[in-house]
């Protein structure tokens, strides 16, 4: 039986999950179904006599935007022709659109033969016991307890668009610990307390500045599960590598942001902690 490229059904979205955690990601633990959220057709397969072989998510967001993520083939059949089809069918469902991805540092040659360019590093730093910075008295909330537009602004302007349908799911997925500061009525600052296969993520950690920042990780760190406390950021924000150092964070590994164009207009000099390595 030929191969046969598909969107996954929503059950399917937890093997990828499962898939991504083998090798080595560390997902969190109610990643599917936000990420089904995020986008329902997003999550494909490529399937042989009813198996599943390889997975790749292909979300979009927004009219002109797409992000490739989840990109594995089980290892017995790497090198069969299976992930470059199901590649082929990925892009193809963002035709026309901007793509991005955080891709393998290795593996810059082969994105760009596909029209990516190198945007930046993001680097993933973490600590077991992490110093958690001594914080000045803030309003912090719960992000459910403020209007959901608000919130959606903030978090539009430091990620680059709107992403009302994750959003939503993310700050009230099982487990998450939603969070924002507010200065004078406005969102100063959002971040979400992720439980992950080890320990938890700050994903994200969006914050006007290093003090706004210091002080959502001094509300979240004592409610972190038991394991490394992790932050995903862009290596050029040197304010969110030295507060991570600060933290005795140590760095571990890196990616490619690669973008097929101009990449969103999103507010790098917030991002603390970025959502996701897999939607962007």
């Amino acid at each position: 039986m030929s191969l046969v490229c598909r969107p996954l059904r929503a059950q399917e979205i937890a093997t990828a999950v499962d898939w991504a955690a083998a090798e080595g990601w560390n997902p969190g633990l109610a990643d599917a179904q936000a990420f089904a959220a995020a986008d329902p057709e997003g999550f494909w397969g490529a399937e042989r006599n009813g198996q599943l072989l390889a997975c790749i998510s292909a979300t979009r967001t927004g009219e002109a935007f797409g992000f490739i993520g989840f990109y594995i083939a089980r290892p017995e059949v790497r090198g069969q022709g299976v992930g470059i089809a199901l590649w082929r069918a990925a892009m193809a469902r963002l035709a026309g659109r901007c793509v991005g991805l955080d891709g393998v540092v290795a593996q810059q040659a082969n994105y760009r033969r596909s029209g990516f360019e190198l945007a930046w590093n993001n680097a993933r730093y973490q600590a077991d016991a992490p110093r958690i910075p001594d914080a000045a008295p803030a309003d912090i909330r719960d992000a459910t307890a403020i209007p959901f537009a608000q919130l959606l602004a903030f978090d539009a302007q430091a990620f680059g668009l709107p992403r009302p349908d994750f959003l939503r799911a993310w700050i009230t997925a099982p487990g998450h610990r939603a969070r924002v500061l507010m200065e004078a009525g406005e969102v100063a600052g959002f971040a979400v307390l992720r439980p992950c296969r080890e320990g938890s993520k700050l994903a994200p950690l969006f914050a006007r500045d290093a003090g706004v920042a210091r002080a959502l990780i001094a509300d979240a760190a004592p409610h972190r599960a038991p394991g490394p406390l992790i932050l995903d950021l862009p290596e050029p924000h040197a304010e969110a590598v030295a507060l991570a150092r600060s933290m005795g964070m140590e760095k571990g590994f890196e990616t490619a942001r690669m973008y097929t164009g101009a990449p969103p207009p999103m507010r790098r000099d917030w991002i603390f902690g970025l959502t996701s390595f897999e939607l962007g």
